[in-house]
Formats: structure tokens, C-alpha cells, sequence
């Protein structure tokens, strides 16, 4: 048994680069809480605002009985529990809205400009408010209004097409892989946007964030592929359609490795190793093109070759030959290995409900301006009260609403 993980308390009184800026979520599910996630852990403050009810479906991802999920993805956020359908309950949201940065909604197309709190009704209550509208497909064209789960995008996309190997079915990634994605690309618009609004003079804006077009855009050339060629790509395993030698390779012992020869020089290093220097030059394999147009006859010598020794062994001469490789490892090996912990990639953190819970770090780390872990992940409601008494509701007004469903 290795080291445990380096310990992390919450620091609730930490300065953040996004100190200031406020944050209404009112999405649902993976992909808003990833772009809010993401500021949050930086400083803003994200103030969830969920259904009174049972709040965010997120929530309820639960293993063992624990919402697992929230745990992670609901840490350094508030949660206030608001009707919206309530004519009370939009008043309110305006009035949040009215002070707040940017608002993310993931409605279906078309759902918003229905409510009493629609774009253009925000726009003229708050014209620096960033709006970001998160849906399956995107606020135009003839998709919009079909439901858009990341399952759907994913095998739309060409995703699902290029995964897998060639013989059997396309295969979806084992999880919310656009959503996730999404969620990176909606932060990103967002700061650009407030650096817009606050640096070059201009007000807020919509933000259009679909789950299809982020996925897409990390596909590679595909289009521009298909057009040189008139071929789609066809499943290789976790082989490459780019560069060859490349794969997950078994050793002797059942242990495996991922390895990619990208350059030409890594690739001949692979070849060196293996003491087939003479596949250097072969007509088949003397540049990346032809490697991976001939990847059938090379990737069986390189697979062989790695089952004659055990993982340790293999990797020896990977580290000797200084040749890009590293093992698979399942989450079992990654909670004790020694880089994660001591980067502190991963690290334990208190939790109320079961003492102490592993998760990943603040991420991307900045030298003078980093992000904190300052909050667990709120229970449901758990800010209502400190958040509608900065609006001037008093005790009596929150039993009141409470008892009429509002909150």
C-alpha cells in the first residue's frame, strides 16, 4: 500500500482571480455544471439555482447511495432552491438577474423566450448580462429542436464512428464525453466574453454553446480528409488513422501499455529497440504515411514483440530508449501512484457524509493567480436563505414562500 493522498481543506476566505463575478446556473445535469465548475474554482461565485423539489438530476448520480457526482462537479458553488414556474419565482430570478455577470440556461431551443424571464426581458434588465445558451444541437438550424443528450451528439458528430474497431458496432465513450467538452469550451466563451464587456467597451452577449460543434471541432481534419481521399475514416481499435507505430499493446505478464511513435524519430527508436533497425528503411515503413498505410503488417511485429517480456521489463527499455510509452492504469492504480499524489492530481478533501473523499485537483494550475478549493459541494437549498436576504426578503418572507412552494 502506497502513501495515502496529500489532505486539502477547504479555504473559504481564499482570494481568486474571478473574485466578484456572479454566476446564475440554472442548467440541469453535466454540461452547465462543467462550465460553471470550471470559473467557480477560480473564484466566481456560481449560485445554482435549482428546482425545490429534488434540484439538480445530478445530484441523484449516486453510487453506494452518495451523489458521487455532485460531490465533484457541485464543489465552491452556492445552491438556491427556486421555483421558476412560479410567477414569484421569476420575479425573483429578474432580480438576481438584474446584478448578475452571465446566467447559463441548457432549456430546449425556443423554451426561454417563453418564461417570464426571456432573453430580450434580460437583456433590456441587466444589457452586461452574459447569457449562455446550452442545448443538444444549437439555437438555429433543422436539429434544434430535437432533445440533445451527449449520447445523440456523440454519434452524430462522427464520434462514435471512428471508436471501436472496424469488425464490430460504433462505440460511444463510457461517459459524458460531449457534455464534458462542452462544459470546457462554454468557460472559455465566457471569459472571452467578459474580457470583451469589461476591456473593449462592450455589453453582454449571448453565448450559442451546442454539445455537437465542440466535440466535432477535437474530431482532427476529417472534413478536409474526406475531401483529399473520399473516405471515411474507418474504426481502428486503439490504433491511429495518423501515426503509426501507435496502440494499447499487452506485455507477457497481462499488463498493458499505451505507446505512440507520433515522430518519425520515436518511430525509429520503437524499431531500434525491437532490433529490426532494417524496417527503417523498408519501402513500407520509412515515413509516418506509409507506416499507417501498412499498419496491418507492422502493428502485429511491434504487438509481438512487447507479449515476449512483462510490463516492467518493457518499460525499462522504453525509459532507456527514451521512447513515449506508459502503462494503463485503472482508477485502483491511480489513487496509489506515486506522480498523481505528489502533483496532487488527485487529493482528499472533508466531506460531511463520509469523512473524507478523493477528487481531482484545480485545474489548470497558475503561478500567480490560482484557484482554490473553498467550498464542498452545497447541500440542496443550502444558500436560499443567505441569498434571498441579500435581496431584502426577510424570515417571514422565506416561510412564507417556502410554504407556497417558491422556494
Amino acid at each position: 500500500m502506497n502513501e495515502p493522498l496529500h489532505k486539502k481543506n477547504f479555504q473559504p476566505d481564499a482570494t481568486c482571480p474571478l473574485d466578484g463575478i456572479r454566476i446564475l446556473d440554472l442548467s440541469r445535469l453535466v454540461s452547465g455544471n462543467m462550465i460553471s465548475l470550471q470559473l467557480a474554482d477560480f473564484g466566481a461565485e456560481v449560485i445554482k439555482v435549482e428546482a425545490p423539489d429534488k434540484g439538480d438530476p445530478l445530484r441523484h448520480w449516486d453510487v453506494e447511495g452518495h451523489g458521487t457526482a455532485w460531490k465533484v462537479y457541485g464543489r465552491n458553488k452556492k445552491s438556491m432552491t427556486l421555483n421558476l414556474r412560479a410567477p414569484e419565482g421569476a420575479d425573483i430570478l429578474l432580480k438576481l438577474a438584474k446584478d448578475a455577470d452571465v446566467l447559463i440556461e441548457n432549456f430546449r431551443p425556443g423554451t426561454l423566450e417563453k418564461t417570464p424571464f426571456a432573453p430580450d426581458k434580460l437583456r433590456t434588465l441587466n444589457p452586461n448580462l452574459i447569457l449562455v445558451r446550452v442545448s443538444g444541437w444549437g439555437q438555429t438550424g433543422p436539429y434544434k429542436e430535437r432533445l440533445g443528450f451527449g449520447s445523440l451528439v456523440e454519434g452524430a458528430s462522427g464520434f462514435a464512428s471512428t471508436n471501436g474497431f472496424a469488425d464490430r458496432e460504433p462505440v460511444l465513450p463510457p461517459l459524458a464525453l460531449a457534455d464534458m467538452v462542452a462544459g470546457l469550451s462554454g468557460a472559455m466563451s465566457i471569459l472571452v466574453a467578459l474580457r470583451h464587456r469589461d476591456q473593449n467597451g462592450g455589453g453582454g452577449q449571448e453565448i450559442d454553446l451546442s454539445l455537437l460543434e465542440p466535440i466535432f471541432s477535437i474530431l482532427g481534419p476529417q472534413a478536409l480528409n474526406f475531401k483529399m481521399t473520399g473516405e471515411a475514416p474507418e474504426r481502428t481499435g486503439s490504433s491511429s488513422n495518423t501515426a503509426a507505430p501507435r496502440g494499447v499493446y499487452q506485455s507477457k505478464d497481462g499488463k498493458w501499455i499505451s505507446m505512440s511513435a507520433s515522430m518519425q524519430v520515436m518511430a525509429e527508436r520503437v524499431l531500434r529497440a525491437m532490433g529490426r533497425e532494417d524496417l527503417i528503411t523498408d519501402p513500407k515503413f520509412v515515413t509516418n504515411g506509409l507506416r499507417v498505410k501498412n499498419n496491418k503488417e507492422l502493428d502485429p511485429l511491434v504487438r509481438a514483440w512487447m507479449a515476449e517480456r512483462t510490463l516492467e521489463e518493457n518499460m525499462a527499455i522504453f525509459k532507456r530508449e527514451n521512447i513515449t510509452a506508459a502503462p494503463v492504469l485503472d482508477i485502483s492504480q491511480i489513487v496509489e501512484d506515486e506522480h498523481f499524489r505528489e502533483r496532487e492530481i488527485l487529493v482528499e478533501v472533508p466531506d460531511e457524509d463520509l469523512g473524507s473523499i478523493p477528487m481531482h485537483n484545480i485545474i489548470p494550475r497558475l503561478s500567480d493567480s490560482p484557484g482554490h478549493l473553498r467550498r464542498p459541494a452545497p447541500t440542496l437549498g443550502q444558500h436560499t436563505e443567505e441569498i434571498l436576504g441579500d435581496l431584502g426578503l426577510s424570515a417571514d418572507d422565506l416561510i412564507r414562500l417556502s410554504k407556497d412552494g417558491v422556494i
